[in-house]
């Protein structure tokens, strides 16, 4: 197995020199494994002109594109962290991830160069600032490499969201990086033949993981669009020569409401992988029965380099509602008391592999709460396992809000709307959603004397949160739903207030 990102690419360079690795979504511009090795090299002298040195962390606040892909694979070859930071973040979430993550420089494309440049006014420390566009860059000659990272050194820092509303920088190390696309590639059966159409945002840990760096484990390629279209989906698929897909649900429900694909748009396709949030059973057999074309259900963390859990390749011995079989890692069902339960009995899934992350960056209270005693990393989710290996989550322990394969946590809503000054109490809950898999409902406590209404919070909490976090919908209700220690039972507030389905 290889030991780092460098070796992923080596490889590859030294076996298929001239053979495609990633390409735009036009393919006007192309990238082969050769040129990708040469420019890694580059991209690490000119990281070390620019006064940094490996070891160090690089942020990049970056769209899709090939320069983007170029600047975190050549980043991490050369021994440095990288911190891809989420272009969907409020302003003060993206000032606290590029403080708290120490970089010493951030890569930024230019339309977010003014907004960065006014974040890391006032930051602690010296954050220098370099402008790339994301598709083109004139990289600099590479006189000398700096010596191979070690397969435990860091080489992706990727901030998720947490219960507390405080995002937490996830440390993933090289040799993590390596052996989960080993993985995905394993569990798969992926072939240098094969070809991923990249729509999800390289910010994300499924794109970064799966788009990304598998294909240079199994020598495929990628085909990367600017952005996810899905009037454009299946031209994009046909025209680039992809065989295979990866999205996430609310992807899946677009495409189902858009124009069918005409059969040659879909014959070079052999599946679609889903990933990142539950898909409704409904969405997937809708999906298959208009495209013809099968779904992988896969499930994961930022914390276990995204899958971690797959079904098979095979749709046959695929079971609908699981998340699949473990897949690169080893998994079992434990009690509250950290005790591995039969098949069968619920508890919380916990996983052990390779995959696993390091920690959590400056957060040992944290890091020592993921993980049991020996060794195995407690995942939030309440599930089960059959007989046959396969697992079933049913809930989730964690008050993690999932929208559109984004986590969301409900106290940062919680929170913004408390800052209203008719605001009592509030509560934030996820409630199904046909495009996004989870919408945010809110359930306010006004004070008394006050008056509030829908329209009134809404737009305060657009000013807040922005759009990606504002509620879908508001209930004002009169007391809040709580347990015996006096926390929120946001689950009852779904049963109590969430509008009927359909």
């Amino acid at each position: 197995m290889s030991a780092g990102v460098r070796q992923l690419i080596a490889q590859q360079a030294s076996l298929r020199p001239d053979a495609l690795y990633a390409m735009d979504g036009e393919g006007r511009q192309q990238l082969s494994f050769g040129a990708l090795a040469g420019r890694s090299r580059q991209v690490a002298a000119l990281l070390m002109a620019q006064g940094t040195m490996p070891g160090d962390t690089v942020s990049l606040v970056m769209p899709n594109g090939l320069a983007t892909l170029q600047w975190l694979l050549g980043a991490m070859q050369g021994g440095w962290c990288v911190n891809p930071v989420n272009l969907l973040s409020q302003p003060e979430q993206m000032r606290y991830v590029l403080e708290h993550s120490d970089c010493k420089l951030v890569i930024v494309s230019p339309d977010w160069e003014e907004r960065v440049r006014a974040l890391l006014k006032g930051t602690a420390g010296c954050i220098r600032l370099l402008v790339s566009a994301p598709d083109i860059y004139h990289w600099p000659p590479a006189e000398a490499e700096p010596p191979a990272p070690l397969p435990e050194a860091l080489a992706l820092l990727m901030y998720t969201s947490g219960t507390t509303g405080q995002p937490k920088g996830v440390m993933l190390t090289q040799a993590n990086l390596a052996a989960n696309a080993a993985a995905i590639s394993t569990e798969h059966a992926l072939l240098p033949a094969d070809r991923v159409l990249a729509v999800l945002p390289l910010y994300h840990i499924n794109a970064f993981a799966v788009t990304m760096l598998a294909p240079l484990a199994h020598g495929g390629s990628l085909a990367m669009p600017s952005k996810f279209s899905a009037a454009r989906f299946w031209e994009q698929a046909s025209h680039s020569g992809c065989t295979w897909l990866n999205v996430v649900p609310t992807m899946i429900s677009y495409l189902l409401e858009g124009a069918a694909p005409t059969p040659d748009q879909t014959r070079g396709l052999r599946f679609c992988r889903s990933a990142s949030a539950a898909l409704p059973p409904e969405h997937l057999r809708a999906f298959e029965a208009r495209f013809g074309l099968g779904i992988i259900e896969t499930m994961g963390l930022t914390e276990t380099v995204a899958p971690s859990f797959s079904n098979p390749l095979d749709p046959q011995l695929r079971k609908l509602g699981a998340v699949g079989r473990a897949s690169g890692c080893e998994a079992r069902v434990v009690d509250a008391a950290l005790a591995e339960l039969p098949d069968g009995q619920t508890g919380e899934i916990a996983i052990r592999g390779p995959n696993v992350m390091h920690g959590y960056y400056k957060n040992p209270e944290a890091t020592a709460a993921a993980f049991t005693p020996d060794g195995w990393l407690r995942t939030g989710d309440l599930g089960h396992r059959d007989p046959d290996g396969f697992f079933f989550v049913t809930g989730r322990i964690k008050e993690l809000i999932i929208k559109g394969g984004e986590n969301i946590a409900p106290r940062e809503i919680d929170e913004a709307l408390l800052k209203h000054p008719a605001v009592l109490d509030a509560a934030a809950v996820g409630i199904p959603d046909r495009h996004y898999g989870q919408e945010i409902m809110a359930c306010v406590v006004l004070r008394p004397g006050h008056s509030a209404d829908e329209a009134a919070l809404h737009s305060f909490c657009l000013a807040q949160l922005g759009r990606y976090k504002t509620p879908k919908l508001f209930r004002l209700v009169s007391d809040l739903p709580r347990g015996p220690s006096g926390k929120v039972q946001r689950l009852k507030l779904a049963e109590l207030y969430a509008p009927a389905p359909g």
